[in-house]
């Protein structure tokens, strides 16, 4: 009910007011489906070509990874060139990296090697794109209708990653792996044709900051390192990045190995964890202050670790699949928390460079913890490295519980609602 109405008014107001919002999100939805397919797809191929799980820890590392090293370089180059440009050629190369993949699998010519590189190009690319694309935004809404157009983006991505498991699953099944690849291509030249018919005032630059970039880094980690309580959620935050996000790396070949069920079962899993972070991100959406988020951060943590490990103890796919929903919900709660918690703590001086840290933290996490788990899957197999990071996890949260009142207090200061969260993709 509250997505149908947010849907059949919100959104529909929003798109009628504002027309380049409207254009952008159409082409914007298309190729988050299209993203989340291939997604699936990759790490369904990196098991048909290697079954194993620590390649599919080194394709997932090959993806998340250049987020982290050229991160902080995308994010100036955003605010100093024309953001729509720069959005238009890093999909231009998206095109190009998905055309390219699409043709190796069809010929039958890809391997490991081929894929994990296309991944890298994939993550570099992206890397330049987020931050482009995610200040875009601003540009095409007014300003009243600004917080309303970042939930829309948030519900249209999680969204996307429900239906695009589905689908990759039906297209593999039906004609293989490269018709999900071939899908994805076609929904990049959607997008560009939706941004070419986007109309927007050329930006200025930036005006030059009196530091230096790295000391203005600096100082961005000094104080989120020294903070009460935004260091200690930055802390859990990692632990669930490197102990709890993994499981979905391994879905690829949980879904084959331990589930036997193929692609097919692979759509199933991944689909019940996108809907499961729908329900978790519409689920904290009706909260109207910071009160209390501490608690549910902690909590949806530890339960999510929980989950991932009941969703792994059985062979059974229907049994499974609502682990796997809890697991999605408490991953997507646990995230939106911590992020609200850090950006209303932060002071207004230096909440770009504390999001940047998050940013930075909540992308480069899976991808160490992704690699770590495919390397541990070699010798353990896929069951175990699941059960090492809710460890992790449930040890880093039990901290976090037994610390729980000084840390809510120095980051639960504001009761006013969260008006400028802006979900980290």
């Amino acid at each position: 009910m509250a997505l149908s109405h947010l849907l059949n008014t919100r959104l529909i107001a929003l798109l009628r007011r504002n027309p380049n919002f409207a254009i952008f999100s159409a082409g914007n939805a298309v190729s988050l489906v299209g993203m989340w397919m291939e997604r699936i797809a990759v790490g369904w191929l990196a098991w048909q070509l290697t079954e194993s799980g620590f390649w599919l820890g080194v394709v997932a590392f090959a993806d998340f990874f250049p987020v982290v090293v050229i991160g902080p370089i995308a994010g100036a180059y955003a605010d100093r060139l024309n953001r729509l440009r720069l959005v238009q050629i890093s999909q231009t190369l998206l095109l190009v990296e998905a055309g390219v993949l699409t043709a190796l699998t069809a010929t039958g010519t890809v391997n490991i090697w081929l894929l994990v590189a296309l991944t890298a190009i994939h993550g570099v690319v992206v890397a330049f794109n987020q931050p482009a694309r995610l200040a875009l935004i601003p540009s095409l809404v007014t300003t009243p209708d600004l917080a309303a157009a970042v939930a829309v983006n948030s519900v249209f991505f999680n969204l996307a990653r429900f239906i695009g498991p589905i689908l990759a699953g039906l297209a593999i099944v039906a004609s293989g792996v490269a018709m999900a690849f071939l899908i994805n291509t076609l929904s990049y030249v959607a997008y560009l044709v939706a941004l070419a018919r986007i109309r927007v005032a050329p930006e200025t630059a930036a005006p030059s900051q009196p530091r230096g970039l790295w000391g203005d880094v600096g100082d961005g980690i000094r104080y989120a390192a020294t903070h009460p309580g935004i260091a200690a959620v930055l802390f859990l935050g990692i632990a669930i990045g490197i102990g709890g996000r993994p499981l979905s790396e391994l879905l690829p070949g949980i879904a084959d190995e331990v589930f036997h069920s193929g692609a097919a079962g692979l759509s199933i899993l991944a689909s019940a964890t996108g809907g499961g972070a729908i329900l978790g991100g519409l689920w904290l959406s009706h909260r109207a202050h910071a009160s209390g988020l501490t608690a549910v951060a902690v909590a949806s943590s530890a339960v999510g670790a929980l989950a991932g490990v009941a969703a792994i103890a059985t062979d059974r796919l229907w049994l499974a699949v609502p682990a796997i929903a809890v697991c999605g919900f408490c991953m997507s709660a646990s995230g939106i928390s911590i992020q609200t918690l850090v950006q209303l703590a932060a002071d207004r001086a230096m909440r770009g460079r504390v999001m940047g840290l998050y940013g930075l933290i909540f992308r480069g996490a899976p991808a160490v913890g992704a690699l770590a788990a495919g390397v541990a899957s070699a010798s353990f197999g896929l069951r175990w490295p699941v059960v090492f990071g809710a460890v992790l996890v449930l040890a880093v949260a039990l901290w976090t519980y037994l610390h729980r009142a000084r840390i809510a207090a120095a980051l639960e200061k504001s009761a006013q609602p969260p008006q400028d969260v802006r979900p980290v993709r």
